[in-house]
């Protein structure tokens, strides 16, 4: 497992980064299938768990934290407020949250940042990077939609993790594939696994 802010790749530096969090909402197989399809690329990635996503982690997937943290190529613990993400002139693609909880849309949404996730979304946001979030929830109150309408004027892209059906899945994991893959799509990374409608 590669250490915090220690990267497995050698030689120059990548030329793109791309940080994911997992926070404690249910769907944490969104961010993990994030980190399976980047494996294959150039994008050196960069993961955050929450303490609750590691929690939901034994709920819904027959895997470990460890396993997890295996398919990134650095991983930071979520207390560690001086990982180099957490400072802007770390250069990165941006932030794909995956799942977002609503309680990590509010932290966000305030500024008021407790843990390194939060804080690595606040500094893609003030870098006027891309941040993605995968908000996961559902009634929604209006107290959820404003914060979905704040977060948009801050310059986030709020894109919840909708099916596509015209792909004609079979499977869970296809639908999971095709929701992540256009999320993304979002950054200007293109995967061979993205169905596209009348090109696929």
């Amino acid at each position: 497992m590669a250490p915090p802010t220690q990267s497995r790749r050698r030689g120059s530096l990548p030329l793109d980064r791309l940080i994911v969090g997992i926070s404690g909402a249910s769907g944490v197989q969104y961010g993990v299938r994030a980190l399976e399809l980047l494996r294959g690329t150039s994008v050196e990635t960069h993961l955050i768990m929450s303490k609750s996503a590691e929690l939901t982690v034994h709920h819904e997937l027959d895997c470990s934290v460890d396993d997890i943290r295996q398919l990134a190529d650095v991983w930071h613990p979520v207390r560690n407020v001086g990982a180099s993400i957490a400072s802007g002139s770390f250069r990165t693609k941006g932030m794909l949250l995956a799942p977002c909880s609503i309680r990590t849309l509010g932290e966000i949404t305030s500024g008021v940042t407790a843990s390194l996730l939060t804080r690595a979304a606040d500094v893609v946001l003030k870098e006027r990077r891309p941040l993605v979030l995968m908000v996961r929830e559902t009634p929604l109150h209006l107290g959820h939609l404003r914060n979905m309408v704040s977060v948009t004027e801050m310059g986030a892209i709020v894109a919840p993790p909708v099916p596509a059906f015209y792909t004609k899945p079979d499977s869970i994991e296809a639908l999971v594939t095709q929701s992540v893959a256009r999320a993304l799509d979002l950054f200007d990374i293109t995967l061979p696994e993205t169905h596209r409608w009348t090109e696929s």
